[in-house]
């Protein structure tokens, strides 16, 4: 086992692996469900991976930098999302003031309840940091949260479960909110729950797949400038 531990720490091999394994075998089952909200492969091939980091006693540290070249990628796959928003872009440009609204909304809300929330239930200040940034997508919201004085394994965390919530919760709240407009739902979706809800919406229509991959870039730069600005305006956390 001793052996094993170490060559897992020693190797990025086996964890670039693991995660390519386990999100092709969850996106099979994730399409014989018929797409069923609860069976996406951001929540079901994480829970498998950090099944087998338990089992194996890997730090989350290990197990991120041995998937590095994954979160590389996430660049590139983000510059690819101009594609679509191109293809949106006299839309885009018609509601750039609701768009700028509902962004510095967003936003602040998205930061400033995480940090209440957490503040009201006794959470420490590096709880706080790490969860501030939890809207934003990963290769943003990390690095703010360690420049803020949080964990990036918490952050991490904190990202996924509000992507994967939001991914899950989305359909069904758009219904009862009766929100029918493919642009505002995308809007919605790309500001809250980043990455994870953009990927599902371009699954599901293709404006509003633009305008989510339009909501989670501009929330990445947005989240980066209001964080520090939110936490400086609660002096008492």
């Amino acid at each position: 086992m001793d052996a094993l531990t170490a060559w897992l720490a020693a190797s990025p091999l086996p964890w670039l692996v693991l995660t390519m394994l386990a999100y092709t075998f969850t996106l099979a089952v994730y399409r014989r469900s018929g797409a069923h909200p609860l069976l996406i492969p951001p929540l079901t091939a994480t829970a498998l991976v950090v099944a087998v980091l338990l089992l194996t006693g890997t730090p989350y540290a290990t197990y991120r930098e041995g998937v590095g070249l994954l979160s590389f990628l996430i660049g590139p796959a983000t510059v690819a999302l101009a594609v679509p928003l191109f293809a949106q872009r006299e839309r885009i440009r018609q509601l750039w003031r609701p768009i700028g609204v509902a962004l510095l909304v967003g936003g602040t809300v998205a930061i400033v309840s995480a940090l209440l929330i957490a503040w009201a239930l006794g959470g420490t200040r590096e709880t706080l940091m790490a969860l501030a940034p939890k809207s934003a997508t990963m290769p943003i919201a990390l690095p703010v949260a360690e420049r803020m004085g949080g964990p990036a394994s918490l952050a991490a965390v904190a990202v996924a479960i509000t992507g994967i919530a939001g991914a899950v919760l989305a359909a069904p709240l758009m219904r009862l909110l009766r929100v029918h407009d493919p642009a505002v739902r995308g809007f919605a979706i790309g500001l809250t729950a980043h990455a994870i809800g953009t990927a599902r919406e371009l699954q599901v229509h293709p404006t509003a797949g633009a305008f989510a991959a339009l909501a989670m870039s501009l929330n990445g730069v947005a989240t980066a400038v209001l964080v520090p600005l939110c936490v400086a305006a609660m002096p008492w956390l």
